[in-house]
């Protein structure tokens, strides 16, 4: 496969079957693997039947919910030992993510000009439908807040919807990744801009999700506020290392 998106899931049974066919009809190369964390609705048995009739479905069932930073960590860690993808997404499952947006991302990457390309919902305003002016509000200054503290030059340093070159997960210490949600986003984003790659972000159109319920709690959003200060203290604390090593030298 030259190409593979990660879906997470957790109780997406009324989306899954919708959104996976949409998926691998916008290109015979790409590949899906749905990450499930044993969704008591059946979603895990939704996604293997889409691999046994598909061929081009995998799925990768785990014992229970663990969280988005875990169910992604788990796939991209799949990804590099069991595939020669060159591509890979992350994409939720509820249909906030348009698969449409998916080549404009993939070809960005292939071009060469770019080695994670972000699907941004404030390059160009607030591209958000559907959801309450607060959590708007909350998550367009999560991400200022997120671009003062440490610097990263991202309008949408929280969102989940991105294309990974594979050099840039293979450089990455996923073991190190160790926040969920919010925070998760934010830290592969700074570790990717910190190891030198270049990162692109492309407008989309954000739209809440189909069907389901959202899986967001306080406690994403509090770890994702402490996250930036942790990353921001690790960065000074590397500046200072390499400049006293400058000066002994």
């Amino acid at each position: 496969m030259e190409t593979l998106i990660v879906i997470p899931t957790y109780n997406e049974r009324e989306n899954l079957g919708d959104i996976v066919p949409k998926v691998l009809a916008l290109d015979p190369g790409i590949s899906v693997l749905v990450v499930d964390d044993n969704s008591p609705d059946g979603t895990g048995d939704i996604a293997e039947e889409l691999a046994a009739s598909t061929g081009r479905v995998h799925v990768l069932h785990r014992a229970g919910k663990m969280g988005l930073g875990s169910a992604y960590r788990a796939g991209f860690r799949w990804a590099l030992e069991a595939t020669d993808a060159q591509y890979i997404f992350e994409m939720d499952a509820d249909f906030s993510h348009d698969p449409s947006f998916v080549p404009e991302m993939l070809e960005i990457a292939k071009s060469g000009d770019a080695d994670l390309v972000v699907g941004s919902r404030y390059l160009a305003g607030a591209n958000v439908v559907n959801w309450p002016i607060r959590r708007l509000i909350l998550s367009y200054t999560a991400n200022v807040y997120a671009r003062v503290i440490t610097g990263l030059p991202l309008r949408d340093s929280t969102g989940g919807f991105k294309c990974f070159r594979r050099k840039v997960l293979e450089a990455i210490d996923l073991g190190s990744v160790r926040s969920d949600g919010y925070g998760f986003q934010i830290e592969m984003n700074y570790h990717s801009w910190k190891a030198g790659f270049r990162i692109h972000e492309v407008p989309i159109v954000f739209v809440d999700r189909h069907s389901g319920t959202s899986k967001m709690h306080r406690r994403i959003i509090y770890e994702a506020f402490g996250l930036v200060w942790k990353l921001r203290f690790q960065s000074l604390c590397r500046r200072g290392r390499h400049g006293r090593t400058d000066r002994a030298a």
